[in-house]
């Protein structure tokens, strides 16, 4: 099976807001799902194919794997990739079907079928990882040198590095078929529970993305009632959340006892083709660069009127943490229509690079996109690969605000290397996580400096720097906190047992609290907002994989800057590469060393170069 065992869209956390938002020209901006499937019958048919063919897939190769030569295993891996790519063809349709309207009790049963027609054909397959990893690892390192297997070697590579945490073909299977009614049923619960809930925003009754877009009000009392507000609603659904999260953490916890892995974040790891101490050198760096942080958001709280109450406090609250600067004049707060998001974004991957630009335009014009915020519409934004016979699809919540343009540059970065590395077929197009992130904050990247380079205001300059240095707080550091949390809610299930709302509650304010130290205060309602967050129950260990991907983009776009045009032909390469190689060989082709001991150094310093410039442009501005 692929890394991802359903083809996922990769997401951001937050969204713009979904109620009364203003006409940007993106209302009628629909995706056309036909390139994937037309009517449902023929899904209903390409299904049954699938499982006929790992039928028949089954019946040729059980038993005989381990005596296969280079030629028949490749034989065996390209009928296998046909499968994988019709079962992930019909689960993408039924996902991003139900994507755009969750509420749908139709959609939500073509989901649901799908996924469980999906782990029945893929139980049927299941024999071929268990053989592949029992081969002897001196001979499965001489068929992986042959040539014919260069399609697929690195995924054949992973897959022996798993045999210790592979069991038994059964128990393979039984682990599978419970999966649908186990943590996957789950996640759904979760996704429906915080997609139909509500919450009272004055006299408005708002979903939980459009309150979330409140905090980025620039009046202080609509983002603190939208901060309260949110809280209500959490309060409301505590019990089924924590109950939620409980059942995650005890899955996550019985599946790697069962698997073996030491440690709650191991298997993870080792998806992500990165070691341990890596990741902790990654923690290490960022928790202890906090200090940046707290200098950060006293810069903050003097530009939007939160002046320093002495040692080191603020009168910055959380709800005040995505807050815009003072407006000078309507100008100020400038809307950017749906078609000067097309442009601005077009051209900006177009002048980095020729055939991106040209991929990002087919995205506009061929209807790969699905932006309007409308009711029952998943929150956020993603981009989902599909499979390699297809192409991505993109979903945004668009309301024009210069943060939508950046996202929609976000997840057209995560489009193009999607779009590039399905050349890789479907064993090597997708990327662990923490290189998933890469293309998606580069193309952001680029955005911004083309923003940025044509503001002529200090003001808007100022509030646009100010805006980029959220994101990477929110990225990087925020991001670790939230790591730092789960790793102190999966220690306390495995070591404690269940965890009540309030230990949930005990263990964010202590993360979240480490961060901001006294350069935020984090309210007593801040103390349930880790019950909203989708990462922690639909990937755990998912989070630091943003701070990874922030500081490596960092890194990149400075040599960027130091080659020029050299470069962006080496960045497509790396695109293009997808998964089929271990991410610190690949990146390591255009002079990054992500095993360097000081290589996150690097990529603070940066953020603490950004920091810099907004204490500069503030200073110049009281001049």
């Amino acid at each position: 099976m692929t890394r991802r065992s359903m083809p996922q869209p990769l997401m951001m956390t937050d969204a713009p807001e979904r109620a009364k938002a203003p006409t940007t020209g993106a209302e009628d901006v629909r995706w056309n799902l036909d390139d994937l499937y037309a009517d449902t019958a023929t899904l209903q048919s390409d299904l049954t194919a699938a499982d006929t063919a790992a039928a028949s897939f089954a019946d040729r190769y059980r038993g005989r794997l381990a005596g296969l030569d280079a030629p028949a295993l490749a034989a065996a891996m390209e009928d296998l990739a046909q499968i994988q790519d019709t079962l992930g063809r019909a689960y993408t349709f039924a996902y991003l079907h139900w994507s755009t309207a969750t509420e749908d009790p139709a959609r939500g049963a073509l989901l649901q079928h799908v996924k469980e027609a999906y782990t029945q054909t893929a139980q049927r397959l299941i024999f071929f990882d268990v053989e592949w990893a029992a081969v002897d690892a001196e001979k499965a390192s001489y068929l992986l040198r042959d040539d014919a297997l260069a399609p697929y070697g690195h995924y054949l590579e992973l897959q022996q590095l798993t045999k210790a945490h592979l069991l038994s073909e059964p128990e393979e299977k039984i682990l599978a078929e419970k999966s649908i009614t186990g943590r996957s049923a789950w996640t759904r619960f979760f996704d429906e529970t915080l997609g139909r809930a509500r919450f009272t925003f004055r006299d408005e009754s708002l979903p939980e993305q459009a309150v979330l877009a409140k905090l980025h009000d620039p009046d202080r009392a609509v983002r603190k009632d939208a901060a309260l507000s949110l809280t209500e609603g959490l309060s409301q659904l505590e019990h089924p959340l924590a109950y939620a999260f409980n059942t995650v953490l005890a899955d996550k916890a019985s599946s790697d006892r069962l698997r073996g892995y030491a440690s709650w974040i191991q298997s993870r790891n080792l998806s992500n083709e990165i070691q341990d101490t890596s990741v902790q050198a990654l923690i290490d760096a960022v928790t202890g660069r906090y200090d940046l942080a707290h200098r950060y958001y006293r810069l903050k709280a003097r530009l939007i009127g939160l002046d320093d109450e002495g040692d080191g406090a603020t009168g910055m609250m959380d709800y005040d943490r995505y807050a815009p600067l003072p407006q000078v004049d309507a100008a100020d707060d400038h809307r950017f229509t749906w078609a000067d998001a097309q442009t601005l974004v077009t051209e900006a991957y177009g002048a980095f690079h020729d055939e991106m630009g040209t991929i990002v335009a087919r995205f506009f014009d061929e209807r790969w996109i699905d932006a309007p915020p409308v009711a029952g519409k998943r929150g956020g934004a993603f981009s989902h690969g599909a499979v390699p016979s297809a192409h991505p699809y993109i979903l945004m919540n668009y309301t024009g605000r210069v943060r939508d343009v950046q996202t929609l540059a976000h997840e057209l970065g995560h489009g193009v290397h999607q779009y590039l590395s399905r050349e890789q077929g479907i064993f090597h197009a997708d990327t662990p996580l923490t290189t998933a992130e890469t293309a998606s904050v580069f193309g952001e990247m680029l955005v911004f400096q083309r923003l940025i380079g044509a503001e002529t205001s200090p003001r808007r300059r100022l509030a646009m720097l100010v805006q980029k240095i959220d994101d990477s707080m929110a990225t990087v550091f925020r991001q670790v906190t939230m790591n730092r949390f789960e790793d102190r809610i999966h220690t306390h299930r495995r070591t404690d047992g269940e965890l009540t709302a309030e230990q949930f509650a005990e263990h964010w304010m202590a993360t979240q609290t480490a961060m901001y130290g006294a350069s935020v205060t984090l309210g007593d309602h801040y103390r349930r907002w880790w019950s909203y967050i989708p990462h922690f129950v639909h990937t755990p260990g998912y989070v630091y994989a943003y701070a990874f991907g922030e500081l490596l983009v960092l890194a990149l776009y400075a040599r960027y800057l130091d080659e020029g045009a050299a470069f962006p032909a080496k960045y497509r390469t790396l695109l293009a590469a997808g998964g089929s190689d271990w991410p610190h060989v690949l990146v390591g082709h255009l002079g990054i060393d992500l095993e360097a001991p000081t290589f996150w150094e690097q990529g603070l310093d940066a953020i603490e170069a950004l920091v810099a410039e907004a204490e500069r442009e503030a200073a110049n501005l009281v001049a």
